[in-house]
């Protein structure tokens, strides 16, 4: 009986199976440098806030769900278009490249997971535009319909960002910091090697208590207690969390004599005055032991313009007319729904309306 020999591989089968062992290697490569979620920075983002699912939330709201699953499904590998979260993850992205290069070790690095009710068929069609823009995301939650707020402390997030106002209340009322993105009416070119990171002050930093004797006494009122209290601190807002693990991050690079090269940067972007309210603003950040690179007093004067100049990766505020401002001139806005100053808008008392008897 004659020996059967082995087919002889071709070269293009060769080179297919070093393709396929490249791949995984690169894969189980990356699951080791992944960080464990207690020591990482976890930000939580919303399908809809890392692409544009406009066309295909229209097909879900106005045909049902099992037209958009098919849809989703018929066009899995049709990468979607990028959406407002999209910039400023792939700088997270960045920066975690240049941590891994200084500690080859650390789990410290920002963890992105994508969180989202979609259905898991759709999935695919996620998993292959994140593959088609290089994004290193690994862990999912997919509710199928239901809503994900509820995973967001097991996933132990540091920021949720979402295009959904409703669930992203749910996640500041459980104590999680969290914003409501929004789509810039202009693109904006915004930087590849560092990460920029805008905050207001009162109502996203730091709890709405100023705020409140604005709003109820007026600006003399609140001028003459900002002085009194100078050197009390202000109680921490919903995003004073974020802005320390940023911090975190941030000494890392100074560590290593990276300071004035450090790809993050952190911008507080505020209606104070700085001579009437600026100084227990700066002392509240110093008594928690935190820097702000830039602190900008505009002493009212709209944002927007200035924020054109800094080109965060993200802006949070609390109020709506600074994210509009923002957003006519190309910032990409988070709003922060805490505080007094959701009840106004432009400083004008929104009237609930009269209940019918």
């Amino acid at each position: 009986m004659s020996e059967i020999k082995p087919k002889e591989k071709t070269a293009t089968e060769d080179n297919e199976e070093e393709k396929d062992w490249e791949a995984a290697k690169a894969f189980f490569d990356n699951l080791k440098t992944r960080p464990k979620p207690q020591y990482a920075v976890t930000i939580a983002v919303s399908s809809r806030t890392l692409f544009n699912m406009v066309a295909e939330r229209k097909i879900f709201e106005d045909e049902g769900v099992e037209k958009y699953v098919a849809f989703q499904v018929e066009h899995e590998n049709d990468p979607l278009k990028t959406g407002p979260a999209f910039p400023f993850v792939k700088a997270l992205m960045n920066v975690n490249t240049r941590l891994r290069k200084l500690y080859p070790d650390s789990e410290e690095l920002f963890d992105i997971v994508l969180m989202t009710n979609n259905h898991a068929q759709v999935g695919v069609r996620l998993i292959n535009s994140i593959n088609h823009y290089g994004l290193t995301i690994e862990r999912f939650c997919m509710t199928g319909g239901k809503s994900p707020i509820g995973y967001l402390k097991a996933y132990m997030t540091n920021l949720y960002l979402s295009t959904t106002p409703e669930k992203v209340a749910e996640a500041i009322e459980a104590g999680i910091a969290a914003a409501t993105m929004f789509m810039p009416k202009q693109d904006s070119d915004l930087s590849d090697t560092q990460l920029r990171v805008a905050f207001d002050g009162d109502a996203v930093l730091f709890s709405d208590e100023s705020e409140i004797i604005v709003k109820k006494h007026g600006l003399d009122t609140f001028f003459e207690h900002e002085k009194q209290f100078e050197n009390k601190p202000l109680a921490q807002g919903p995003l004073k969390c974020f802005l320390e693990a940023l911090g975190k991050l941030q000494r890392k690079f100074y560590a290593k004599n990276e300071r004035l090269n450090c790809p993050i940067r952190t911008f507080l972007v505020t209606a104070r005055s700085a001579a009437s309210s600026g100084a227990r603003v700066l002392k509240t950040l110093r008594s928690w032991g935190l820097e702000i690179d830039e602190a900008l007093f505009l002493a009212g004067a709209p944002k927007g313009p200035l924020l054109q100049k800094i080109r965060p990766h993200i802006f949070f505020d609390d109020q709506m007319f600074h994210i509009e401002g923002a957003n006519e001139l190309g910032t990409i806005s988070a709003h922060v729904p805490y505080g007094i100053g959701q009840k106004y808008n432009k400083g004008k008392l929104i009237e609930e309306p009269k209940k019918k008897e």
